[in-house]
């Protein structure tokens, strides 16, 4: 089962180091993947609630094949929709979101099946249904 960073959290949150390059990195060097938030201002900036941390177009290419990309903003979501190497995605409360990639982002607490990523709590705890992956803020 694929394990997925929450933001480049691995052993709960990091408030202020989350959706940094530093902090994403960091995760990828462990082997995970990461979901991040990306926000189109002129330029892609890293932030959950708000664009904060730039972040150059070549990071998210370089690791595309580890990024969940979560679009903030509908011009993120057009302007990374045009780069067919990344993983992308938008919703806001939706039961299920389908990445660019083909794989359910699923609410918690929902159906899930062989292709769903469902975000979770702690995936170091988790024994629910089969699925793809895990995204969480503990997964170590």
């Amino acid at each position: 089962m694929k394990l997925i960073s929450h933001r480049g959290n691995t052993k709960g949150r990091s408030g202020s180091s989350e959706n940094t390059i530093k902090y994403i990195q960091k995760a990828l060097d462990k082997g995970l993947d990461v979901e991040i938030d990306a926000w189109d201002e002129g330029g892609i900036y890293l932030g959950h609630d708000k664009p904060e941390h730039k972040c150059p177009m070549s990071f998210l290419v370089s690791n595309s094949d580890k990024l969940w990309i979560h679009c903030k903003n509908l011009t993120a979501l057009q302007m990374l929709n045009g780069i067919p190497s990344l993983n992308i995605f938008w919703h806001e409360q939706d039961d299920f979101a389908l990445t660019s990639k083909g794989f359910i982002w699923t609410y918690p607490d929902k159906e899930v099946c062989s292709d769903s990523v469902i975000v979770v709590d702690d995936a170091t705890k988790y024994n629910g249904k089969k699925c793809y992956g895990l995204c969480s803020d503990n997964v170590l």
